[in-house]
């Protein structure tokens, strides 16, 4: 389920429990490239047992295709394991997570995007909007709103940068990737709320670009792992690192 691209794409990863007597249960898993026809159909032929519905229909988020993968007796060569058969038999978890630290600090970034945005819109309606004789930009509470969301964003910039930084240097960085995943996308949340709050009954009319925002930012706390999984992770990393 919600397979990102899946729908057009010719490749799929697969992640195939091939080990099930494995001591652990993320081990004895193996990461297969599967092929596949692009678009929605029941597949026959070489890639026959695949069946490829259309795609989800989401509340946001429309600009990237999700879909469900039905796989029923889907034959895979050997040869298409990920790393190959010797490196790549029984590692595929591991491969998995390692693309998940890349996958993190991706969302993150849309996170700081799409805050942004929500923060310049924002700034520029409140000076444009005027209520009581003067533009609401000059009216404490919105000053407030203003604060909150130019802080949370600067913050969460320089946390997906180091994340990045990191991972560009080849350092192990799943705990720095999952602290800015958290807390990009939850600042993407708040400011897409402040943003239309600010712009009142105008933010819910589809006129506006922040309608759209306010339904693209939910996708974000829950794609690449929820903000309670990123939680679960940055706590057993600290402990791990800082272990007495």
């Amino acid at each position: 389920m919600w397979v990102t691209n899946g729908l057009r794409s010719g490749l799929v990863f697969v992640l195939v429990k091939t080990d099930p007597d494995a001591a652990k249960a993320h081990q004895g898993m193996t990461c297969f490239i599967a092929e596949k026809e692009p678009g929605a159909s029941e597949n026959t032929g070489d890639y026959a047992g695949l069946t490829v519905p259309p795609q989800l229909r989401k509340m946001g988020y429309k600009g990237v295709e999700s879909t469900e993968l039905v796989f029923d007796g889907y034959k895979c060569p050997a040869e298409n394991i990920l790393g190959g058969e010797d490196a790549g038999l029984n590692k595929g978890f591991p491969q998995m997570m390692d693309a998940l630290e890349v996958g993190r600090a991706n969302v993150a970034a849309r996170g700081v995007g799409l805050a942004q945005r929500a923060l310049e819109l924002a700034t520029k309606y409140s000076q444009e909007r005027r209520a009581f004789g003067k533009p609401i930009a000059q009216h404490q509470a919105i000053q407030f709103k203003i604060a909150d969301m130019v802080t949370q964003v600067t913050a969460a910039r320089l946390m997906t940068i180091r994340a990045a930084r990191l991972k560009d240097a080849g350092v192990r960085s799943d705990m720095e990737a999952g602290m800015a995943k958290l807390f990009a996308s939850e600042t993407a949340r708040f400011c897409a709320e402040e943003c239309l709050r600010i712009h009142g009954g105008y933010g819910y009319s589809k006129e506006y670009e922040i309608e759209r925002i306010y339904r693209d930012a939910p996708l974000l706390l829950i794609g690449e792992g929820t903000s309670e999984i990123q939680k679960m992770v940055i706590g057993r990393k600290h402990l791990e690192r800082n272990k007495i």
